[in-house]
């Protein structure tokens, strides 16, 4: 009668010991359910354009002037363009509103932190290039307005809304 009872409690702590070796699990552990299911992350096309510092007033008077000359101009940096997207071979034109406009305006994209700018543009109702190579960016430039006038063209204003466009290089 000892006997059996010696084996029967060295049968129970062998099959104890895989427990106690790895408290983890072992290879016996029992699933009592899975579940499983789809997650996919999807990123459109991103294009987001800004312009920072408001409406730009360019008033040429006998401040900006030279005795003599006939052309007259002024200059102004006090707007930032910024803009962003995540696609690649991309550029930024720009255009006016103003399909006649009496006088003369210029923009160009100054220190743009990327791509490459394009020269001084005469802002026409037709888009132009103003920065190349944005590609997949982020960034800023500074926009530098100039209104020219000749005094032979004489007094008036000129209002125009400036589109700024991300699209296809």
């Amino acid at each position: 009668m000892k006997l059996s009872r010696y084996i029967r409690l060295k049968w129970i702590a062998v099959s104890a010991l895989p427990v106690i070796l790895f408290p983890g699990g072992s290879a016996d552990a029992q699933v009592y359910g899975t579940a499983a299911h789809s997650v996919t992350v999807q990123v459109s096309v991103i294009t987001a354009v800004k312009v920072t510092g408001g409406s730009v007033n360019l008033n040429i008077s006998s401040a900006n002037v030279v005795a003599g000359q006939d052309q007259m101009s002024v200059v102004d940096q006090s707007t930032s363009l910024l803009w962003g997207t995540n696609s690649s071979a991309r550029k930024i034109s720009v255009g006016t509103s103003l399909a006649a406009p009496k006088f003369t305006l210029k923009l160009l994209a100054v220190n743009p932190t990327q791509g490459t700018a394009a020269p001084a543009v005469t802002l026409t109702a037709a888009p132009h290039d103003l920065l190349l190579n944005i590609g997949r960016s982020s960034g800023s430039c500074t926009l530098q307005y100039t209104g020219i006038a000749l005094a032979s063209q004489g007094t008036g204003n000129d209002v125009h809304v400036i589109t700024f466009t991300v699209q296809t290089q």
